[in-house]
């Protein structure tokens, strides 16, 4: 199995023992309906369950004193009262006789994992735990947390087995200040944070969660904030909380009218902010704080991402570290989005195909306000961010809160009525993405004359069907180059495959097609593809390779060729493009542009095709066939010319069917003609496709 799952029973015992409507969301339906709909969904039973263990109290220590384990450690004989005396010691923490037991129980689940996949016992996995972790500090429980889940397993992970480059990535909706703290001067462990902020009106209320702190002394570029600023607090609101007033946890939870972050801006942050810097950094090892309170419907956040957008997050970081993603519950109290959210999680770690996303894929202002900062912040850093084209510094915060509109009082009609609004809104968008199945066939390869020396992963399906003789000699007298016996069987091959995976029977194929029909042939698939309904087709075109002279540009084709030495915009629907002759000028290009533009373009089908005289290396075809597969619901069809090495083919059966890609190797900064080439496209297509930018428009 793939995927650990580890979880123990007695995590659910603590409980709040008093009324105290700020501590109550934390409760233990959060891991029971979790768990249970994990198992409604079989995801449960395709992983491998691990009970969890506790933490040893010398592993505490590689995070917490020993004086702040022994206070928790008593309070297992404590009363109520004391019990609840301790807690207002600590700011939105409450204790329980078992609550020592339980958070030893969260610590040890994430060793546990880290084990696991450092081992090679599994691929990756989730602990489903709490007490979360994220906000724990050395001496003080903090935010529901007692001790810090993530942290102690990265210090594990460093100490044990030798790890020295760590990625953390917190998508909780909080700013996860304890880790930020434990690791604020290693540059060994890359943080990255995305939290509400509201210009430091939102718990927990800090300047140090803002853009501009970037870490301290060694560590200065390793901590990575992304504040969301969307709404903003005036004097009227929030339970009537000043400019300077500092509300409590419950006091804060106030809905804007003006919605917060969704999909679009979840994901631009990703493309512009974290991938970067992540495949720069080049982890060994990947840890997910998964807090899924930045989800639609969460009394917390008050975003709009919707649950599948998890997936794609999820699978965005599997290209990296070798597939070596670790996640651990953090937040999230909404129950039937955390349930709905941690499941898609899981299907993603499994490797099934992500969901289409939901809604417009255009940024908001605000979104692109707060990515503008942290790359002003970081490019003094970042030779990936120096690399890209420059924006306008803006200072961290300063983005002025009049006319934001004013928020909902906690307990008031308006925001029981929105709450109310916001749970149909999900389970509508439940109800549309339950209606699409995950295809029985993950992976399906044509690739005959390769066959002797392929080595493919375990249930990719090697396919012997064609497609009706008739209707391939139909498509084949389109182009004189189709004439041959030859280039009919594979034309006939690849159309049988096509019509699978617009069946919904296979996922994604790779196919061998014949270098002197290439064009020919993907030119049929293309137009076979549309006429068997697909609405949108992305074609990138790699090599040899013409675009059909009288192709459409009407919107359900998106052709990016990638070849020759000019960039040009023929179209906002026919992109060219040289391929970049650098590690750092390849990874610019495919996040700065070609993910850009699949996400804003929501293909129903990729048709990834590489040509004669393609030039790619197995690293860089791989990385692009893994992410290309993201955007597109596991939807890409792989055009190969039989001349290519097998191990090629091989490493791209592997990606699609879900495994990592291998590494790239060092980062080697992109040439001033990448450069210049990738900046004059973005600036010609940025008008029509939203995804492009990485600033806010003046």
């Amino acid at each position: 199995m793939r995927t650990a799952l580890v979880y123990h029973e007695d995590m659910k015992a603590a409980r709040l023992l008093w009324d105290d409507p700020e501590c109550e969301i934390e409760c233990p339906e959060r891991l029971t309906t979790a768990l249970g709909r994990l198992q409604q969904r079989g995801l449960e039973q395709r992983c491998l369950r691990l009970t969890a263990r506790e933490a040893s109290e010398t592993e505490l220590g590689l995070v917490h004193s020993p004086e702040y384990v022994a206070l928790l450690r008593g309070t297992q004989a404590l009363s109520t009262e004391e019990l609840q005396a301790l807690s207002g010691r600590f700011d939105a923490v409450y204790f329980h006789p078992s609550t020592f037991h339980g958070a030893r129980l969260a610590a040890g689940a994430g060793l546990q994992l880290v084990d696991a996949v450092l081992t090679g016992a599994v691929h990756n996995g989730l602990a489903l735990v709490r007490p979360p972790g994220h906000h724990s500090q050395r001496a003080a429980a903090n935010g529901f947390c007692m001790f810090n889940n993530v942290a102690i397993a990265a210090k594990h992970a460093q100490q044990e087995h030798g790890l020295h480059r760590i990625l953390i990535v917190d998508w909780d909706i909080h700013h996860g200040q304890g880790i930020q703290y434990i690791f604020e001067d290693d540059p060994s462990v890359l943080y990255f944070s995305w939290h509400r902020y509201e210009h430091g009106r939102f718990w927990p209320y800090l300047p140090e969660s803002d853009a501009d702190a970037v870490g301290q002394g060694r560590g200065r570029g390793f901590t990575v904030n992304l504040p969301w600023n969307q709404g903003h607090p005036r004097s009227l609101g929030c339970g009537g909380a000043g400019p300077t007033a500092r509300p409590g946890r419950a006091q804060r939870r106030c809905l804007w009218l003006q919605v917060g972050m969704g999909n679009a801006d979840y994901v631009a942050a990703f493309l512009h902010v974290l991938l970067p810097l992540a495949l720069e950094f080049d982890p060994e090892l990947v840890l997910v704080s998964a807090g899924f309170d930045s989800a639609i419907g969460d009394p917390e956040g008050q975003m709009q991402a919707t649950p599948e957008c998890f997936a794609h997050l999820t699978q965005l970081l599997q290209v990296l570290a070798g597939g070596r993603v670790c996640a651990m519950l953090e937040g999230g109290y909404h129950l039937e989005s955390l349930s709905e959210s941690v499941c898609m999680t899981v299907r993603a770690l499994l490797g099934d195909p992500a969901p289409p996303l939901s809604g417009p894929m255009v940024p908001c202002y605000s979104a692109l306000e707060s990515i503008q900062s942290v790359r002003a912040a970081h490019a003094p850093h970042w030779l990936s961010l120096q690399q890209q084209d420059s924006a306008p510094v803006l200072s961290p915060s300063t983005c002025s809160p009049e006319g934001r509109p004013s928020p909902l009082l906690p307990g008031g009609p308006e925001l029981k009525a929105a709450a109310a609004q916001a749970t149909v809104a999900l389970r509508a968008l439940l109800d549309q993405l339950h209606l699409r199945p995950t295809p029985p066939v993950r992976t399906a390869v044509a690739l005959t004359p390769l066959d002797t020396a392929l080595v493919l992963p375990p249930n990719v399906l090697h396919q012997e069907g064609s497609s009706p003789k008739e209707e391939t000699q139909a498509w084949a007298r389109l182009h004189e180059a189709l004439a041959t016996e030859e280039a009919v069987t594979a034309l006939g091959k690849i159309l049988y495959l096509l019509d699978g995976i617009l069946d919904g029977q296979v996922s994604s194929g790779l196919a061998a097609t014949l270098a002197p029909a290439a064009t020919a042939i993907l030119d049929v698939a293309l137009r076979h593809g549309l006429s068997r309904g697909a609405q949108r087709l992305l074609c990138v075109a790699v090599g040899q390779l013409d675009r059909p002279s009288d192709l459409a540009d009407d919107g359900r084709t998106l052709w990016l060729s990638v070849r020759g030495k000019e960039a040009a915009a023929l179209s906002m629907f026919h992109v060219s493009m040289p391929l970049p002759g650098t590690t750092g000028g390849f990874l610019n290009f495919v996040l700065a542009l070609v993910l850009p533009l699949a996400y804003g373009f929501q293909p129903d089908l990729v048709l990834l095709a590489l040509g004669p005289a393609h030039g790619l290396r197995e690293s860089q075809a791989a990385l692009l066939a893994a992410l290309l597969r993201v955007p597109a619901g596991g939807r890409v069809l792989a055009l190969l010319v039989e001349e290519s090495a097998p191990q090629l083919a091989g490493v791209l059966a592997q990606v699609l069917h879900g495994e990592a890609p291998p590494s790239l190797g060092p980062f080697c900064v992109a040439s001033p003609g990448d450069k210049q080439a990738l900046m004059h496209l973005r600036r010609q297509l940025e008008s029509r496709w939203k995804m492009l930018q990485v600033a806010a428009p003046a």
